[in-house]
């Protein structure tokens, strides 16, 4: 197993190789605050902003907590009320909130691909889910939220022709692998455990399949609130998830053991690095993306913002546009 010295010792060199600043660019002044405050959640799609722990020590935090939330609407509501400060998640759960009037600011996308549809041989094509089962975490979950867009992109109802049933993840691998419910759409771990255990087949990969995979799913959120009172101490930690992403790529097998030590299976970890394009958070567009996210949300209903609206009440690339010319590799 590596150690924490090791890692850092990685870290440090690899930021070398590619010229990023030790901690801080010349001359730029310190965060307004040392305490920072994250979200895990039960999944390693986020993995950066476990990576990034020491990181944000680098970058002036000698305070750095995590927030238990569930990935999607729950995560965008502990962001809105101040339990995190700045956080990864799906788009369009982050999306939803803002268009209800919450306080939530999106500044970077990071990568595509965390979601893949599961099936049995009673599901070969989106279409085959009228009338099908699907197991997810939770109605609202990132899960939900996604699968009813795609259901929505090939012109079903996903009030009406799907059935939800919610589960934890383990139960709704079970559940499939028996053939009980005829789809599970996961996010890794997931993906990566049934393609082991060779549990369904795969209907849609969000990383290869289009439209899904030209846009990001996984963009950084952060309290509005506290982008505006500390916007030197946003840089920092949005510079140390971005430089974290970078090491997901670089420098998997050490990111992976980061990962484990949080009580994540290491296999599954490497996997999720190596299936998951972390250093191309230049090359696609975080506008974009919001724009099509909402549209997907407003012809299904669930926000009744027009797209331009959001991007133009609840975006903030400055902070990303500066650390593209930083952070060069």
């Amino acid at each position: 197993m590596i150690t924490r010295r090791a890692l850092l010792h990685g870290i440090a060199g690899t930021a070398g190789l590619l010229g990023w600043p030790p901690g801080h660019a010349s001359g730029e002044q310190p965060p307004e605050t040392t305490r920072i405050k994250l979200i895990e959640i039960s999944g390693i799609c986020i993995a950066p902003q476990y990576v990034a722990k020491d990181l944000l020590h680098s970058e002036g935090f000698t305070d750095v907590q995590y927030f238990q939330a569930a990935a999607g609407i729950a995560t965008a509501k502990a962001l809105a009320a101040g339990s995190a400060d700045i956080s990864l998640n799906f788009v369009a759960p982050l999306i939803i909130q803002m268009a209800a009037g919450d306080p939530i600011v999106l500044l970077a996308g990071v990568h595509v691909g965390c979601f893949v549809l599961f099936g049995t041989e009673r599901v070969r094509a989106l279409r085959d889910l009228k009338g099908k089962t699907v197991s997810i975490q939770a109605l609202g979950s990132s899960q939900h939220v996604f699968l009813a867009t795609m259901l929505a992109y090939v012109g079903l109802d996903a009030n009406k022709d799907v059935a939800w049933v919610t589960n934890p993840s383990p139960e709704s691998m079970r559940l499939l692998a028996e053939g009980k419910v005829d789809a599970f759409l996961g996010f890794p771990p997931d993906p990566q455990e049934l393609r082991a255990k060779k549990i369904g087949h795969v209907v849609v990969d969000s990383g290869s399949d289009r439209p899904w995979s030209q846009y990001f799913c996984c963009m950084v959120g952060a309290n509005r609130d506290f982008v505006r009172k500390h916007p030197m101490a946003t840089k920092r930690a949005l510079r140390g998830i971005l430089k974290a992403a970078n090491l997901c790529a670089l420098e998997p097998q050490s990111a992976a053991r980061r990962i484990a030590d949080r009580g994540y299976n290491y296999d599954y970890a490497l996997a999720t690095l190596k299936d998951i394009p972390y250093d191309k958070w230049r090359e696609y567009d975080a506008e974009d993306t919001v724009r099509f996210y909402s549209l997907r949300l407003h012809e299904i209903g669930m926000i009744k913002s027009a797209p331009q609206k959001i991007l133009t009440q609840g975006t903030d690339w400055r902070f990303l546009n500066e650390l593209k010319k930083e952070l060069k590799g």
